[in-house]
């Protein structure tokens, strides 16, 4: 297993600190957040990058533009800006997740916005991992509906699929698409009172056995059809948030991921 580490994992730590808890875990790649903690408004490019580099930090990718298929208002702006702080941090890729309020959004809407993003991301040599959204009221649901719209805007070179555990559940998705795949977030729901139309991010924990997203399942079927990348956790749940010893929590549900593998 090739794991990475998303911020949303110890939020509470600062950069500096998740990145040596990264290290003492074996993982050198990591994803940095606009939100929990924000760090894009809390520190500079240079000095996200220094510390990376201090530490033998890559940074696999910036969580997340949003909403990146509603290319309007203040959209480009900011989509021009988070992609110039990840050139100058030296970030490979940004993460792009859709409306998400249960507005519809059209197909040509979201072909639109992959073109107009495409060129702000080619001139600075990153990837667009494009999330779907598996809640109800997401505007894009579905990975394939992705790639369509991906191959409609001309951006094969340009854009990946970030394919979430979490969202394949929610969205009852049985394709895969490995040689897509960017990236792949994971998270687990072990509550079991809870119905899958019900699900939301507080709800996601780390993996362990009382897992109901079938992320063992996911990870075996994404390694057999070809995935060599990484699998990063993005647990939002505060319980997971609040423990006291984050590194020995994340430890545990490695251990208990590679020993299922």
């Amino acid at each position: 297993m090739r794991y990475a580490m998303n911020h949303i994992a110890a939020p509470k730590l600062s950069l500096e600190d998740f990145f040596a808890m990264s290290k003492e875990l074996g993982i050198s790649e990591v994803e940095i957040r606009n939100d929990l903690p924000d760090i894009l408004g809390s520190m500079t490019p240079a000095e996200v990058k220094a510390a990376a580099e201090a530490q033998g930090i890559t940074l696999i990718s910036i969580n997340a533009l949003y909403p990146f298929n509603v290319w309007s208002g203040d959209l480009p702006a900011r989509a021009q800006a988070m992609a110039d702080y990840a050139q100058a941090c030296g970030a490979k890729a940004l993460v792009m997740c859709p409306l998400n309020d249960g507005t519809e959004v059209s197909f040509e809407d979201l072909v639109a916005a992959l073109k107009a993003m495409k060129p702000i991301l080619d001139a600075r040599g990153l990837t667009g991992l494009v999330e779907p959204l598996g809640f109800p009221v997401s505007s894009l649901r579905k990975k394939s509906v992705a790639i369509e719209a991906i191959k409609a805007a001309g951006g094969e070179s340009t854009y990946k699929l970030m394919h979430d555990t979490f969202h394949h559940h929610l969205a009852s998705e049985t394709e895969f698409f490995p040689e897509w795949t960017g990236l792949v977030h994971i998270s687990g729901v072990t509550d079991p009172d809870v119905t899958v139309a019900d699900m939301l991010d507080g709800h996601r924990v780390l993996v362990d056995g009382a897992d109901r997203l079938e992320n063992i399942a996911q990870i075996r079927k994404l390694a057999a059809l070809g995935y060599e990348g990484a699998y990063s956790f993005e647990p939002f749940a505060t319980e997971v948030h609040e423990v006291s010893d984050p590194q020995a929590a994340l430890r545990e549900s490695m251990d208990y991921i590679s020993a299922q593998l």
